[in-house]
């Protein structure tokens, strides 16, 4: 209870009275409405940190709303300050609130659907948790992983050199950043990751592994150096870079146990609350000296919180064009070229960033925008209530599967746990790719568990009436 009181404060108290008393507030309808996400957001995000179980998927979820579209927004509210130039009036703003805690309000609703329907849902997803590392698909991904870093890293504009240069140079170096350039940089870091991975937690096989401890041996130190080459933090994005870290984290069976959880996603929450604004240290090749300044001038000014300023961009948008129902077939049908689709979707971020007439075009486009284009409040609601639902079935078949080695549970889940926050960040035609990418390929080095046997226990005699008679004696009536 202390420890539920202590976060209660700081989230829903200390943190927004701070921001609020570094900005000039000015209390009206949109405030007020985000200071009920923030309240909403900062206890569910006490309750992940306070629990007695291990919940990753509602940590990374909580975590990005209470940072993103909680302490954000309200900086922004209070003083009157986006990062970027578009502008929208005091009834726009009110709406993306309210829109942000409709989305709220729905994931809670399908986690408490989910927590009361324990069984509802587990015939599809706990069979498929439950799926075990197999050595020889783990052994053949490695093989792959390395043909390919031999066959495509010489072919890297700029060779390996390129994977330790800022994304600033690459750009302005000539690299091509098209489909087929995003398409190769995938291809070399997703499977590497898993190959790490599945080697590092591959179960020992019941006979004896010395010939596969062997292989180990030989092949991790390749496939480590290869992550540090493909998956570093300075020529992949911090987000990517971050899942990275903390799926090797949060894998370990160590850190299954609720107080090892607690102490590390409280580490986790204060680093994102914190150092992550300036962790774009490497993505300039002009990097300039840190400047630390006050949290609502941070959130406020820096172009990685621009979500709820995007929500505000959308509905305008919607106001003055409508819905978009296709435009849910972009992220379904995302592999389809648009020589083929010319009708194709365009990715919502940069549709709402030509719409608003910005030059540039990599921003954001929220779960919650992305839900309200195909069809307004409704599809909010289902997308949400589907979600949450989801993400508490996740957890609660990790948690029951935590003392088996090796399970897809023990990676899966804390993958897209953490790919949450790019998930929810969206563009989703963006980042649906990658995504497909990082939960199908460990499924391929898995194999179905067995099932627990279902023969009947042996019969036993049954007892008969009465003590059994002693032999050499009559039985007296």
């Amino acid at each position: 209870m202390a420890a539920v009181c202590c976060w209660a404060l700081l989230f829903i108290a200390f943190l927004p009275a701070l921001i609020l008393q570094d900005a000039d507030a000015r209390f009206g309808a949109a405030l007020v409405a985000q200071c009920v996400v923030v309240a909403h957001s900062g206890g569910a995000l006490t309750r992940v940190l306070t629990d007695t179980s291990v919940r990753l998927v509602a940590l990374g979820f909580w975590l990005f709303v209470y940072v993103w579209l909680g302490l954000a927004p309200l900086a922004m509210l209070a003083t009157d300050s986006y990062p970027l130039e578009y502008r929208t009036g005091e009834s726009t703003a009110f709406a993306a609130a309210v829109l942000t805690e409709l989305g709220l309000l729905a994931y809670s609703a399908g986690v408490a659907l989910a927590a009361a329907r324990k069984n509802a849902g587990s015939a599809v997803l706990e069979p498929l948790l439950s799926r075990t590392l197999a050595p020889l698909p783990v052994l053949l991904l490695c093989g792959l992983s390395l043909a390919l870093a031999v066959v495509l890293i010489p072919g890297q504009e700029g060779g390996v050199q390129a994977f330790f240069t800022s994304r600033q140079a690459l750009r302005q170096s000539g690299a091509d950043p098209d489909l087929t350039h995003a398409l190769r940089v995938w291809a070399l870091a997703v499977p590497a990751f898993w190959a790490a991975v599945g080697l590092v937690h591959l179960p020992r096989l019941p006979g004896g592994d010395r010939l596969l401890r062997a292989i180990r041996l030989l092949l991790l130190p390749l496939l480590l150096a290869l992550n540090v080459l493909v998956n570093n933090p300075i020529s992949r994005p911090r987000f990517w870079a971050g899942t990275v870290l903390l799926v090797l984290l949060f894998s370990w069976r160590r850190f299954s146990t609720p107080r090892a959880f607690r102490v590390t996603a409280v580490a986790l929450t204060t680093v994102v609350l914190f150092a992550f604004p300036y962790s774009d240290y490497f993505r300039y090749d002009e990097r300039e000296v840190v400047h630390v300044v006050a949290l609502a001038e941070q959130f406020s000014s820096n172009m990685d919180y621009d979500a709820f300023q995007q929500m505000q961009t959308g509905i305008d948008y919607v106001r003055e064009n409508g819905f978009s129902p296709s435009a849910v077939l972009g992220p379904v049908l995302f592999m389809v070229p648009r020589s083929v689709w010319p009708d194709k979707p365009q990715t919502t971020g940069i549709e709402l960033a030509q719409y608003a007439g910005y030059d540039f075009h990599n921003l954001s486009a929220p779960l919650w925008i992305e839900s309200y284009l195909w069809g307004g409040a409704p599809c909010v609601v289902a997308v949400f209530c589907l979600l949450g639902a989801a993400g508490r079935r996740m957890d609660d078949i990790r948690a029951r599967l935590w003392d088996r080695q090796g399970t897809l549970a023990a990676l899966l889940v804390p993958a897209f746990a953490f790919y949450q926050l790019i998930f929810l960040r969206g563009s989703l035609m963006a980042i649906v790719g990658p995504m497909l990418l990082l939960l199908t390929v460990p499924l391929l080095i898995t194999t179905r568990a067995a099932r627990p046997s279902r023969l009947p226990s042996p019969v036993r005699t049954p007892a008969t009436t009465g003590p059994a008679p002693i032999p050499g004696h009559r039985r007296h009536p």
